[in-house]
């Protein structure tokens, strides 16, 4: 049940690009839950979850033909079944899809934290920092990307390249590597080179920095209250400094209340993500959103909008909006009514296809 419905000449991104319908463009867009796709788990709610592709998958991935998918714990039962569910995924898109999920090591970490799986485990982040060792750094992504391959995953969201200032912070904590902005840019470049020599792709998040905030952004509104300026000496150097081998970066949903004056959160902003991090910071890479059903999203958006301005923003990847065929059908509307244009369209997908390798 899980043999892709079309073939392509997997040759490179610009042909790719070519043999994708507008449907198909707008599908790689997308990552998401296994869950999302499979509408009797999504009406059903919480108490089901996906562990296998099922043909009512196969018939929804026919008409939202996703870029890929991002697995939590409730998707994870053993080792096996993880390696079968993973394959299965990969087999059901003609295009690879992007095989995703957090093992930052420490308290996040998917794989690693589940009984069972007798896989290698981490006490923090912050411990690696406070040894001043960036070996220890690289070591800890060798190690991780290593079983995420055998895995099957092609992506970790990880580093958590926050620079954790604020005693306060509930969010992240011992999730970052310390609180001193240039041992956090080492640390956090070192785990990247370490997942790279493993063949796994990594992700620089929570751009601009969810280091200094008293909030959670997975429930509400959360503020960040320094200038640009303040943040370009402090958050913003693990990101600046780790630009060139940084597969993507993720854009927290923090709202920056003396940096941008358009009032959006920085997920939503076009002026901290294009003006900011792609024309004065020059990044050239793959940009996607937090969690778009997070609170700070879903309490103030609603999941069309959030997809249409995420979008519109100049994120390339749109996760896990809370409703996924409304904010697919919005984004697809969008582009054929051409409120956004399939220019800006196909820069995004090229820069997906070349994160999966093309």
């Amino acid at each position: 049940i899980v043999a892709p419905y079309k073939e392509y000449r997997l040759t490179s991104a610009e042909e790719i690009l070519s043999q994708l319908s507008l449907e198909e463009k707008v599908g790689q867009l997308f990552v998401i839950t296994p869950n999302q796709l499979d509408a009797a788990i999504r009406e059903k709610g919480a108490g089901e979850t996906a562990v296998e592709v099922t043909e009512r998958m196969v018939r929804a991935y026919r008409q939202y033909p996703v870029g890929g998918f991002i697995l939590f714990g409730w998707n994870i039962e053993t080792p096996e079944q993880t390696r079968a569910f993973v394959s299965q995924l990969n087999m059901l898109c003609p295009v690879p899809p992007v095989l995703t999920l957090d093992e930052e090591g420490g308290r996040v970490a998917r794989l690693a934290n589940k009984e069972g799986f007798f896989l290698p485990r981490f006490k923090s982040m912050s411990s690696i920092g406070e040894t001043g060792d960036f070996a220890n750094a690289r070591g800890a992504g060798q190690i991780i990307g290593s079983y995420l391959q055998e895995y099957g995953f092609t992506l970790d969201l990880a580093p958590v390249a926050d620079v954790n200032t604020n005693p306060e912070n509930i969010v992240i904590g011992t999730r970052a590597f310390g609180s001193e902005p240039v041992l956090v840019s080492g640390m956090a470049g070192a785990f990247l080179s370490g997942l790279h020599s493993a063949g796994v792709k990594g992700c620089l998040k929570h751009f601009p920095g969810h280091g200094d905030t008293k909030g959670d952004t997975h429930a509400d509104y959360v503020a960040v209250t320094k200038s640009w300026e303040e943040l370009k000496g402090c958050e913003l150097l693990p990101f600046v400094e780790n630009m060139e081998q940084a597969d993507c970066i993720m854009v927290a949903h923090v709202s920056l209340t003396k940096a941008a004056s358009d009032g959006y959160p920085a997920s939503l902003s076009k002026e901290l993500i294009t003006g900011r991090l792609r024309d004065e910071l020059g990044y050239k890479g793959v940009i996607l959103t937090d969690a778009l059903d997070m609170g700070a999203i879903v309490k103030n958006y609603g999941a069309k909008e959030a997809a249409v301005l995420a979008f519109e923003a100049g994120n390339d990847i749109l996760l896990m909006p809370r409703n996924f065929p409304a904010a697919y059908q919005a984004v697809l509307s969008a582009v054929q009514s051409g409120r956004i244009s399939m220019e800006r369209l196909d820069e995004s997908v090229l820069r997906i296809l070349t994160l999966k390798g093309y």
